[in-house]
Order: structure tokens, then C-alpha cells, then sequence
């Protein structure tokens, strides 16, 4: 029987991982995950990961596309997947997809989170882990100024670690909605495109909070997004706040909507 493709939407703690992508000497999202495959299935299984995240960086809603022997189904492979799995990976959801569905290629969207503590308690151990405590005051209205300027269709090279992208490449992105919000003790940035560049949530938040505390103009943001390359953006913000939150994919890819 030919093997069954499936979509597992993957949680995980990034603080303990290298990152995402299999490394032969490091512990990675990817290669934890493909040696319960493994185990589980008595063979190789590539899982292949929507995107790439960097070390450190989270995710409740990471999409990995499998190819499993036919005896698995979606829920049966959720289920032991989960017995197995080390406890910083968690399968949220397991779906039947359609052979040519491809986690990377086939997504239409991809939406980031990153929280930012600005109140006192922020640099507590039960939160650094997952917010970027902010020591410095933030005008909300350039903030959101600043923000309010990104979506669109652009090339975002500005925004980009130099030389990780093919040269064929045009650094074009269509940001859909980029936001802050207020949550208890800070703000969470919500960020959605077609496609991310490397670091480029990191830069665009590293950037957005420099202008909200002053130590850049807001203008700096306009030049930023007709930069030939990312020599005048500021540091990346801290991976340990990012956060990949989901990954759209065409309906008609799921089996149930064949």
C-alpha cells in the first residue's frame, strides 16, 4: 500500500534545541522528532518543517508533513508519537493530507507571535523564558506608527541575514497583518506573510521597539524598506519570545475536502 501523507502540527519548547533543522552533533526540533518516526515506524521518516526556526525560538503551531508506512492513520500516530516524544514536543493535531501536499511549499501563510514584558515582573525566572523583558519606556503611538507601515508587498532584504537566501532570490514578502496588542505585563507583536526571511520577525521587532524608545527615528523605518541590505537595521531582538504560531494551507490539500 503507498504510504500515508500527514500534516502533525507540532508544539514545542525551543529553549533545550538547536533549532530546527537536523544537525549531526546537536539536539534539533527535526531530529528528535524523526527518531520517534523511527521508532515508531521501523524505518527513516523525514518530517519536513513548514519553516526553518532558529535556536531558541518556539512553537505551537508548527507544521511537518510525514510519509508513514499505510497502517498509520493521523489520530493512531498522533497518539503514539505523543507516548514517546521527549516532553518539549508535544502533536496538537494530526491531519490526513493529500499526496502532493508539501509542508513548506504548499503553505500560504505563516503567523509569528513575540511578547515583550514592560512592567517590573517581566525579569522574573517565570517569565523571562518566554518574554523579552523591555528596560526602556515605550511610546505605544510610534509603535504602532511604525508598525502600521508593513503591510504590503515589498522586498524586505533590510530585514534579513545577508547571504542565507539563494542569490536568484528577491526577498519579496507580502506582509497580511502586523500588530501589538496589549496582554498582561506587556505587548504581543502578531506578525502573518506568505513567507518569512531569516530573522526577519527578529529584525522588524528589534527595529520597531529601537523607534518606540526613541534611539531611532520613525522615518529610519521608510529607508529600512527600500534598503538595498540590512546595514543601517538594528539588532535582531532575542529569539527566546518568538514564537511560530500557525501555518495556512489550502483546504483542498486536506483529504477530508478531496
Amino acid at each position: 500500500m503507498e504510504p500515508r501523507t500527514i500534516q502533525l502540527v507540532l508544539h514545542y519548547d525551543g529553549s533545550a534545541f538547536a533549532g530546527w533543522q537536523r544537525q549531526p552533533d546537536r539536539r534539533t526540533v527535526q531530529g528528535e522528532l524523526e527518531a520517534s518516526l523511527a521508532r515508531l515506524c521501523a524505518q527513516a521518516v523525514p518530517a519536513i518543517g513548514a519553516g526553518r526556526t532558529d535556536a531558541g525560538v518556539h512553537a505551537r503551531g508548527q507544521a511537518v508533513g510525514v510519509r508513514v508506512p499505510a497502517r498509520w492513520d493521523a489520530a493512531s500516530l498522533r497518539k503514539a508519537l505523543n507516548a514517546v516524544l521527549p516532553s518539549d514536543q508535544w502533536v496538537a493535531a494530526a491531519h490526513p493530507m493529500r499526496p502532493d501536499f508539501h509542508a513548506r511549499y504548499s503553505a500560504v501563510a505563516r503567523r509569528y507571535s513575540y511578547l515583550v514584558g514592560t512592567d517590573d515582573a517581566a525579569r522574573s525566572p517565570f517569565r523571562r523564558r518566554w518574554e523579552y523583558a523591555m528596560r526602556r519606556p515605550l511610546d505605544r503611538a510610534r509603535l504602532d506608527a511604525a508598525t502600521a507601515r508593513l503591510p504590503g508587498e515589498r522586498c524586505f532584504v533590510a530585514f534579513a541575514v545577508r547571504g542565507t537566501a539563494p542569490a536568484s532570490d528577491d526577498h519579496r514578502c507580502v506582509i497580511r497583518q502586523a500588530q501589538w496588542t496589549d496582554v498582561p505585563g506587556g505587548l504581543r507583536f502578531e506578525i502573518e506573510a506568505n513567507r518569512f526571511l531569516h530573522h526577519m520577525v527578529r529584525f522588524l521587532v528589534g527595529t520597531l521597539l529601537d523607534i518606540a524608545s526613541g534611539q531611532r527615528p520613525l522615518e529610519d523605518l521608510d529607508m529600512l524598506l527600500v534598503a538595498a541590505d540590512n546595514a543601517q537595521v538594528s539588532p535582531p531582538a532575542p529569539a527566546h519570545a518568538l514564537c511560530l504560531e500557525a501555518v495556512t494551507y489550502p483546504p483542498e490539500l486536506y483529504e477530508a475536502a478531496a
